[in-house]
């Protein structure tokens, strides 16, 4: 079973469910688990077409990068398409026939500076990494620290930013420990000292 074969390897956290199924799933799951392995996309027992799910969504439009945005060329191409809105049909068949060179007034200096001094790269995948069904939706947590409470986090739990306010699940973590996926995590009033003048849960003083 897949909880039997969990217990045998090294790195249980690879095991899937028809892994039981081949075999040697010793083999497969240790060959899963080495170094710099690229993993079988997740699409290959799908009996649907690959990407068939993305039809009919609606696609979003371009966005030009931030560093191209802060030169200010789509307020001008904004005002560009605006007057060309405004021109009659006569007008338009004259720009076709002479169309106008050099429209766009635009400091050269500062468009060479944003591609040669302020361009930044897009977020790329890493080794390995394959793209699947609604991995562009997905809300990325590599800035995020477990036991670390941010500002916005505090907000939302009505807690603001004095330190002496536990969070609310740390009373069931006196109780339980914590988190088994974060062994080491340091959480105050856990496994952690308390800040100074804070006194929380079940401990003595609490």
């Amino acid at each position: 079973s897949v909880a039997q074969l969990k217990q045998l390897v090294a790195r249980p956290e690879v095991v899937e469910v028809h892994d039981v199924t081949s075999a040697d799933p010793r083999l497969l799951v240790s060959l899963k688990a080495a170094r710099n392995t690229v993993p079988v996309p997740r699409h290959w027992s799908m009996k649907r077409k690959y990407l068939q799910g993305k039809r009919g969504v609606e696609k979003v439009p371009y966005a030009l990068p931030s560093f191209i945005e802060d030169t200010g060329i789509g307020k001008v191409r904004a005002a560009l398409a605006e007057a060309e809105a405004e021109k009659t049909m006569k007008q338009q068949q004259r720009e076709r026939v002479r169309p106008g060179m050099a429209k766009i007034e635009l400091d050269y200096q500062v468009l060479h500076d944003a591609f040669f001094r302020h361009q930044s790269k897009p977020p790329l995948s890493q080794v390995g990494e394959i793209y699947y069904e609604g991995k562009e939706y997905e809300v990325s947590m590599s800035h995020v620290r477990p036991g670390k409470l941010s500002a916005r986090l505090r907000a939302a739990l009505g807690i603001g930013d004095d330190a002496a306010i536990p969070p609310p699940w740390l009373v069931n973590m006196q109780r339980y420990g914590p988190p088994p996926a974060y062994p080491g995590v340091k959480v105050p009033g856990v496994s952690a000292p308390l800040p100074p003048g804070a006194s929380w849960g079940f401990h003595e003083g609490g």
